[in-house]
């Protein structure tokens, strides 16, 4: 278990420079780039940008890769050597096809939530 706890972890701190990549191309389309957090979204993007080799294939290719061959050798050890795992997931996949009507409008309610919270930011900015 404390070596399923560090795979997390590392999983996470490779993954994260990614994730703040993406994250500042989002926040940076969401308002005029003199305005902060735009600005400061424009900078990380511009130094990935100007970093080809750090930014690039390290940051946003060579360590998600990582992650994504990891985790999957991970996840497949795990299902091999887990019964219990392959039990929760047969019954979670069944609850999923009982419920699955009620999960497509947990879905899209969070989803429109997050639609207004987007517009409201956008109308409070203009």
């Amino acid at each position: 278990m404390k070596a399923l706890r560090a795979l997390a972890t590392l999983e996470l701190v490779l993954i994260v420079p990614a994730t703040l990549f993406m994250t500042a191309l989002i926040v940076r389309s969401l308002q005029p780039q003199q305005y902060e957090p735009a600005h400061t979204a424009q900078r990380i993007v511009d130094w990935y940008a100007a970093q080809t080799h750090i930014g690039l294939w390290l940051f946003l290719m060579a360590f998600p890769l990582a992650v994504l061959v990891i985790g999957s050798v991970s996840l497949v050890r795990s299902w091999r050597s887990d019964p219990a795992l392959r039990q929760m997931t047969q019954e979670c996949v069944g609850a999923i096809r009982r419920y699955f009507a009620l999960l497509v409008v947990a879905v899209a309610t969070a989803t429109s939530a997050g639609i207004l919270c987007i517009v409201v930011l956008h109308v409070i900015t203009d």
